[in-house]
């Protein structure tokens, strides 16, 4: 089989070095009928060679493989074009830092590896299959040179603003570590205000991307800690497991970290923590969605629009998934709709700031 013609099963081909774990991964994305595995890889140049010859719409790659790496493997597929690419990651801190570095590569999502007793492994396979499905359709879709819908034009707020912004509360999912590097790294080390993230990941990710943000920022990136205060040049990133709301006590605003409601999918939420943030900030809330699968964040940026609130939502072309932002813009809830690589710029503006380079 070479690829995929519309209507037809999404190919994906496996590569891992370990015949365990092909085999898991397959019997998981084959349980979808809407998806067919046309091969397995156990290295990094096998997997290049079966790509190319193959065609499929979408690749898995191990992140820890003997020889070639994951992330040199992905890389290559990137730079040959290939179809997409989702890291399959170890729940381990290098796993953590080595995904990273391949979504810095262009690899475009990742999920943790379905061999952990810490995940659970139902979980991880819808999952997986979500995301081969989401980018083995979009795939077939640019095999077929099907228009893409234009991104929605850019609209200003009616009002004029009066009073000051005094937070910027930051929602993203799929493609969001890149995305927050483009933007966290152009931020002056003045940057006036506190900033809040949620970037949906697994336990033990979000600890190195602060980390990995941090050591690129003139501003401080960290992972939030409960009773952590908010404070101006620091980026705050909620730990995965747990909800971040932010809560006023006395003169100073801190982190209130609580275990998951049930209500969400995914924990942190967006939701809940631009909530809070609309809560405690009222007018001065300066909200931010960006790539990401689903329609987190739609409630909470409701609530920052209520209070009197402002949002800036990533435009459909520099999206990894035009999802979450496509979810806040239909609901009229973005002020301002931007490229990626305005979306600095935009916050020092409305801040009353330098842009950072």
């Amino acid at each position: 089989m070479t690829g995929q013609t519309p209507g037809a099963r999404i190919a994906v081909v496996v590569i891992d070095d370990s015949a365990f774990m092909r085999r898991a991964i397959q019997k998981m994305l084959e349980a979808d009928p809407a998806i067919r595995v046309v091969g397995t890889a156990a290295s990094g140049e096998e997997g290049i060679a079966m790509t190319e010859r193959l065609r499929p719409d979408v690749v898995t790659m191990d992140v820890e493989m003997p020889g070639m790496s994951g992330v040199e493997a992905a890389r290559a597929i990137v730079e040959r074009r290939g179809p997409p690419v989702i890291m399959v990651s170890a729940l381990t801190r290098e796993g953590a830092q080595t995904t990273l570095r391949a979504l810095e590569a262009g690899a475009v999502d990742f999920i943790p590896k379905p061999d952990s007793a810490l995940i659970d492994i139902v979980n991880v396979q819808r999952e997986l299959i979500g995301k081969v499905l989401h980018f083995g359709v979009r795939r077939a879709s640019q095999r077929a040179m099907r228009t893409p819908r234009a991104a929605p034009a850019p609209r200003m707020a009616a009002a004029v603003r009066t009073a000051p912004f005094a937070c910027v509360a930051i929602g993203t999912s799929t493609g969001g570590p890149v995305a927050l590097s483009r933007i966290l790294t152009r931020l002056p080390a003045a940057f006036p205000l506190p900033i809040v993230v949620v970037q949906h990941m697994p336990p033990g990710f979000t600890r190195p991307l602060a980390e990995r943000l941090d050591a690129a920022s003139a501003i401080s990136v960290v992972e939030g800690a409960d009773a952590m205060p908010l404070e101006p040049g620091t980026a705050i990133v909620a730990p995965a497991g747990a909800e971040l709301r932010v809560r006023r006590a006395g003169g100073a605003v801190r982190v209130a970290l609580s275990p998951g409601s049930g209500e969400s999918l995914h924990v942190p939420s967006v939701d809940a923590m631009a909530a809070s943030v609309a809560e405690t900030y009222g007018a001065g809330a300066l909200g931010v969605i960006l790539t990401g699968m689903g329609h987190d964040g739609v409630d909470g940026l409701r609530v920052l629009k209520e209070r009197g609130g402002y949002v800036l939502g990533q435009d459909e072309a520099s999206s990894v998934v035009y999802g979450m932002p496509r979810a806040a813009a239909s609901a009229g809830l973005v002020d301002r709709v931007v490229a990626l690589d305005a979306v600095a710029p935009a916050l020092c503006e409305l801040a009353g700031a330098e842009t950072e380079g």
